[in-house]
């Protein structure tokens, strides 16, 4: 049964090759400059506690979240889509469901797995217009906790979990097609923090069968190559990423224990790997949703010592 509280795919024909080798480049002098720092602060409160939403910018300083686990730890069917003000407009998916994750492709949200008691398959299409949701497409395998970011047209689903396994593939999905692996990653891989930067998915962190990992791996997609561009300066999973400013940035998460929040984001330079401290937020937490909304990086909800959150903040650059 999936983990309520915690929180592949078919063979290709030609399997791209994994590496793990770090990158050589030398580090670029903006790397060796002053990391930039973000700054915290409130925006409103969601109607209902949520965690483990899945999550998608809708243009302007709109966005939405989609499912999620409830104060209860219960899984939700909800739909919010809000501003940088106050929510908006309130919908339903087809059933109840967690650790899923969403990408914007041409216009619409699209969901990819999740879960409730067992793992989803599913693809699922949000009209950002009409509210309704429909059923478009199937994974090769059913996935929760997947990572996901997008390039273009093009949705990459990292990592998973099947129900028994953890996933080492990466899939790209086009509104139209079928999902295809088109990497690979070194290990097995859960609840890692993904954003798309420079052409490249940069993948950070996670719960892998050993436990939880430091690493920082850049995938790219036009040679099918995941390559480790560094390491955090602690294993962080469950945490949320977003790209801000030619950085990604990696919004507050846990340790090995469920217990073990973090309230630090971190700066990371898609070229060198390199990782610094780039503010902190208000408590420690885990499992928000983290998004780029306009000129900021909103975060929704998450768990905290204290429980489920309502709270919506954004972090913005200092200064």
């Amino acid at each position: 049964m999936l983990g309520l509280l915690a929180l592949a795919g078919c063979g290709a024909a030609s399997r791209p090759a994994r590496s793990t080798r770090a990158s050589a480049r030398p580090a670029p002098a903006a790397a060796r400059q002053a990391p930039p720092r973000l700054v915290y602060r409130p925006l409103f409160s969601l109607p209902a506690a949520v965690q483990d939403p899945a999550t998608a910018a809708l243009g302007g300083d709109r966005f939405v979240l989609l499912g999620g686990l409830d104060a209860a730890d219960t899984s939700t069917a909800g739909v919010l889509t809000a501003d940088l003000h106050a929510p908006l407009r309130s919908g339903s998916l087809p059933g109840a469901q967690h650790d899923a994750q969403a990408a914007m492709l041409a216009g619409a949200v699209y969901v990819f797995g999740g879960g409730q008691f067992t793992e989803y398959d599913h693809i699922l299409r949000f009209d950002p217009a009409t509210a309704g949701v429909t059923t478009v497409g199937r994974l090769p395998r059913p996935a929760s906790d997947v990572g996901v970011s997008a390039i273009g047209g093009t949705a990459f689903i990292v990592g998973g979990f099947d129900g028994t396994d953890w996933l080492d593939t990466i899939l790209a999905w086009r509104p139209g097609s079928s999902a295809r692996i088109v990497g690979h990653l070194p290990v097995g891989l859960r609840y890692s923090a993904v954003a798309a930067l420079h052409g490249s998915v940069i993948i950070v962190g996670g719960t892998t069968p050993a436990g939880t990992s430091d690493a920082i791996y850049r995938f790219d997609p036009a040679s099918g190559r995941v390559v480790r561009a560094g390491r955090l300066p602690q294993p962080i999973t469950h945490a949320g990423a977003a790209a801000l400013d030619g950085r990604v940035f990696v919004v507050g998460g846990r340790g090995e224990s469920s217990e073990a929040r973090s309230d630090l984001v971190w700066s990371i330079d898609p070229a060198s790997g390199h990782a610094h401290r780039a503010g902190t937020l208000p408590a420690a937490i885990s499992d928000a949703g983290v998004l780029t909304v306009g000129a900021g990086i909103v975060v929704a909800g998450g768990r905290s010592a204290a429980g489920t959150r309502a709270g919506v903040g954004e972090l913005l650059p200092a200064g």
